[in-house]
């Protein structure tokens, strides 16, 4: 296949600017090198040896392990500083200069506007910008042969290398021209991760539109705000499920052009709906010059990619992000957690977060992309059951998951731990002593290497191989969590196991990741260090040092679509982006979370009480609870709703009354011999009741003042769950959402006790 290359366009000058210096900036440093088995459920077998290939903890042992270099060296140039800006003069094929910095700001709400970039005097930070199609065609030329992306049809494995993959996403977005896709206007994406979903993305931004992904879980009004925000001429659909979302609005949308289906074949025939097969052949004979021309005139600092908020607070927010912002990211992002080039060894994700959600498109198609990765696609029941098979075949190199879905392996884990024989149960609990203790001197040695206890390498040999194996994680040297709050017993729970999750924080405002947690850099509950070339300062930071988190570098966005309101909100006159996010550092610049500024609760007494760290210790108190959500801004005290582990309907989602095995094991301890939510719930059951109330009481115990301790609680009827509108996405707590669906709940908290009068009595009621 004959890949096009455009003529080279030479650039004239980038412009660069450095954070501004004002006293009292907390900037912590942030270094390019700077994170059927049965252990509670895992049924080892110790009559088998592991697998003959290393596990992950293997490879980095023995260093098998070779960074990824930048593909572009950092540029050294003589430079003029004048108020905190500099030019540099560099060549850039492909694309039209960075406008000069006059008439530049750090910030816009116009989509076809550009930004002045954020860039430093050496270092990551001071990298060629590129635009996505750049980087996509330099690693067509380095990996052209390469795996770039993996599907099953059935039982039938298809694939894309990257030559065909960028051969593929111009026929499309030649197919987008042609159906009238207008420059700066949106292509909608609207269903489950596929080769498709990447497509469409990268061709909408090929040709001169803006790639804006849309959640499945969307209803239909909720897809027609954003494809009227960004103004979508197309909108590409996975199913007829989706696909009537849209024709239910289609007359409430003046700007779209067509839509496409990609997967099952068309119920209907519409005019300006496409198959799959049918969209990508009104492309395939058009001429290369239209969209040659497209791609030449885009530049690193213009909009190419939109990713909606979830709107738990308001309307959704438009995030614009540049070329700049994705292509540098990428790259700062594989050289902090030390990516393998492909020509050493292929990076191996599997995609299944929700793609229109940041963590996902940056890991399954960019910062793979930027090192010749290859991305699986799970099944679209990943999140019901199907991910550990997906994992078990792919057996990935790099794993991100939200909390839930690791605390949903350790729930599997522990329940058929609970089965197992007494004598397994004393070998998973010894090796799991061992490996956290292990674990732990390593982290607090700064990962030096020291010398291993030989009880580690028998748990290793003959427990955790096979713990990684039976969770299709034995080659996996890097799994991530992020994108909501984790608790510290989760991630106690997989260090024991020889798995530690390394943190990363961000949000998408600052295209994904601003801190990450790396082997070499790695303490339990933080969220690691900046990645190479961004800042972070604390704003008002308390006497505990507890400020909000702010951030600096190439990777804060260029502001909310048609919002400058909201924009400036969140930019400040210097150009930090306020997270919204309180935290501190630690004497060694490590970052931890300690709260959300929205999410405060500011009880009538003026306290104000961070929620998480409350709701945590509560599910830690009592392994029955599945949510717990603290209650009591502006109110009197703190109340509190909870919700039971139960069985998750696997076609529906739909949380079930029927406990799951774990909870039904720990009730029986309990002495109760309840198995459902609906025998408990309310305070049905007495012996659970009581049994709360002693894990509140604990929790009680250890709080830091009277107004931060529970008064009163109540189990819900049925879990929180992303159908039912309580989580969102990416499984975090849509708080507002709640306090709307238990409003009668929490007004039964706070209902005054009427004191009756009566002769023994005769105060009347206050």
């Amino acid at each position: 296949m004959q890949l096009t290359v455009c003529e080279p366009t030479t650039m004239s000058e980038a412009v660069v600017m450095e954070p501004p210096r004002a006293g009292g900036f907390l900037e912590s440093s942030c270094g390019a090198e700077d994170r059927a088995v049965s252990l509670d459920g895992v049924i080892v077998d110790t009559a088998n040896e592991s697998s003959e290939e290393e596990s992950a903890g293997e490879r980095d042992e023995n260093g098998a392990h070779e960074v990824v270099a930048s593909s572009t060296k950092a540029t050294e140039v003589p430079a003029e500083q004048t108020s905190n800006t500099q030019t540099v003069n560099t060549q850039r094929p492909n694309t039209l200069p960075v406008q000069a910095a006059g008439g530049l700001d750090l910030w816009t709400s116009q989509g076809d506007a550009e930004v002045r970039l954020r860039m430093g005097d050496s270092g990551l930070a001071a990298e060629t910008p590129l635009t996505t199609n750049q980087m996509f065609t330099s690693a067509v030329e380095r990996y052209a042969d390469y795996t770039a992306l993996s599907w099953k049809e059935g039982e039938q494995q298809k694939s894309l290398n990257y030559r065909e993959y960028y051969q593929t996403c111009r026929t499309a977005a030649k197919s987008f021209l042609k159906l009238g896709l207008e420059r700066y206007h949106g292509v909608g994406i609207l269903g489950f991760n596929s080769a498709e979903w990447f497509i469409s993305d990268i061709a909408a931004i090929l040709a001169g539109g803006f790639a804006v992904g849309i959640y499945t879980t969307n209803s239909s009004e909720a897809c027609q705000y954003v494809a009227e925000n960004s103004k979508a001429n197309i909108i590409v659909v996975e199913n007829q499920k989706q696909l009537q979302k849209i024709l239910q609005v289609e007359d409430k949308l003046p700007h779209l052009k067509a839509i496409i289906q990609y997967k099952d074949a068309l119920k209907e025939k519409r005019p300006n709906l496409y198959s799959w097969a049918e969209f990508m052949e009104l492309g395939r004979d058009e001429p290369d010059a239209p969209l040659d021309a497209i791609i030449s005139s885009q530049k690193p600092n213009q909009c190419c990619t939109l990713i909606y908020t979830s709107g738990t607070t308001g309307q959704p927010k438009g995030v614009m992000l540049s070329h700049d912002n994705i292509t540098w990211t990428a790259l700062s992002t594989c050289h902090h957690v030390g990516l393998t080039d492909a020509t050493n060894s292929q990076e191996v994700v599997v995609s299944y977060l929700p793609l229109s959600h940041i963590a996902a498109q940056m890991i399954d198609i960019w910062v793979t992309m930027k090192v010749g990765g290859v991305t699986y696609f799970a099944q679209p029941d990943a999140l019901k059951g199907s991910l550990v098979n997906t994992l078990k075949e792919v057996r990935p190199t790099a794993f991100m998951g939200v909390p839930r879905v690791w605390e949903k392996m350790q729930e599997k884990m522990k329940s058929v731990g609970a089965k197992s024989s007494t004598v397994r149960r004393k070998l998973a609990a010894w090796a799991k002593d061992v490996g956290l203790q292990t674990n732990l001197t390593k982290m607090n040695q700064s990962g030096a290497a020291g010398r291993t206890p030989l009880s580690y390498q028998i748990a290793k040999k003959f427990v955790f191989k096979k713990v990684r194996k039976a969770l299709g994680l034995d080659r996996c040297s890097k799994c991530y969590t992020g994108a909501a709050p984790i608790t510290k017993d989760t991630l106690e729970f997989f260090l024991s196991l020889d798995i530690p999750l390394y943190e990363l924080y961000g949000m998408s405002e600052s295209t994904g990741p601003h801190t990450i947690s790396v082997a070499e850099a790695f303490k339990l509950t933080s969220c690691g260090k900046e990645i190479p070339g961004c800042k972070t300062k604390l704003h008002n930071p308390d006497e505990e040092g507890n400020g909000e988190i702010c951030f600096w570098g190439r990777h804060v966005f260029m502001g909310y679509l048609n919002m400058p309101d909201k924009t400036e909100e969140s930019v400040d006159a210097e150009g930090w982006l306020h997270s919204g996010d309180l935290g501190k550092h630690d004497q060694n610049g490590f970052l931890y979370i300690t709260g959300r500024i929205k999410e405060l609760i500011i009880t009538a007494g003026g306290e104000n009480i961070p929620p998480v760290p409350i709701e945590d210790a509560v599910k830690e108190a009592v392994p029955l609870i599945s949510n717990a959500m603290l209650i009591g801004d502006k109110r009197k005290f703190l109340s509190m709703l909870l919700t039971i582990k139960c069985q998750v309907n696997l076609e529906s989602g739909d949380p079930e009354d029927e406990l799951t095995p774990e909870a039904i094991e720990l009730c029986r301890k309990l002495g109760s011999n309840t198995t459902r939510v609906s025998e408990i719930a309310g305070g049905r059951d007495r012996v659970i009741h009581a049994a709360v109330q002693k894990g509140i009481n604990k929790v009680n115990e250890e709080a830091a003042s009277n107004a931060q301790r529970i008064q009163k609680w109540i189990i819900l009827d049925h879990d929180f769950s992303l159908t039912g509108g309580e989580l969102g996405p990416t499984m975090k707590l849509k708080r507002p959402v709640v306090v709307k669906m238990y409003k009668e709940q929490i007004e039964n908290f706070y209902k005054e006790l009427a004191t009756p009068t009566t002769p023994d009595n005769p105060l009347p009621p206050k």
